[in-house]
């Protein structure tokens, strides 16, 4: 068979416009379309860049320079291939801050999970919950430690839970110590002592709750 038998592969060409993390930069192009066209193996579907800052209304100059630059690039490699391809720069952020950064399609990453840094404004919702039990409630009397370490002293007697969930869940060990809380019947209640492997203890002071 022959090369010009073959179908040409979709590729999708990424352009560094800014936040220097992967892509090709301005200077790159010359080169790399020359060869697209001489070696005649690929077919561009797509052309992409990555917003450094659209969450940030004090880097929105910045974020149009991205945009200014990627859509003068994008340009060029169309004029040179003869084609026109998809074009797409505007991530979470992008979608509903900077309108002008919606060409042909966009890219909802973070916000997939609820996640933005106007989500009150926007209405985004949680996508996952994760959920657990209490394995067993005590009473641990003032001055007891909890946990490995003996790094949570309680300074009265405390109602303890521990709940079915640890590290290993991917409930990382620095939420321990009252860094992390859980709901617990609708209350939210702090954790004690270090997280375990697959177990976490919870100051269930003042909350009612079942084993």
């Amino acid at each position: 068979m022959k090369q010009n038998d073959l179908p040409l592969l979709p590729i999708h060409l990424k352009l560094d416009t800014g936040m220097h993390r992967l892509g090709f930069e301005e200077d790159d192009i010359p080169e790399l379309v020359k060869k697209l066209k001489e070696e005649n193996y690929f077919k561009v579907v797509s052309i992409f860049s990555h917003l450094a800052a659209s969450d940030d209304a004090t880097l929105d100059e910045f974020s149009q320079k991205q945009i200014s630059l990627f859509n003068k690039i994008a340009l060029e490699v169309e004029t040179f291939l003869g084609y026109s391809v998809i074009k797409h720069i505007a991530n979470s952020a992008a979608i509903h801050r900077l309108p002008e950064a919606q060409l042909n399609m966009v890219r909802l990453g973070i916000g997939m999970f609820g996640v933005s840094s106007q989500a009150a404004e926007k209405g985004l919702q949680q996508v996952a919950t994760l959920k657990t039990s209490i394995a067993q409630i005590r009473l641990v009397k003032k001055s007891e430690a909890v946990g490995y370490g003996r790094h949570a002293i309680v300074t009265k007697d405390t109602k303890v839970a521990t709940v079915r969930v640890g590290y290993a869940d991917g409930y990382h060990r620095s939420l321990g110590n009252g860094v992390g809380k859980m709901l617990v019947n609708g209350n939210l209640v702090p954790t004690l002592g270090n997280i375990c492997m697959d177990m976490t203890m919870l100051d269930l002071n003042g909350i009612d709750a079942l084993e």
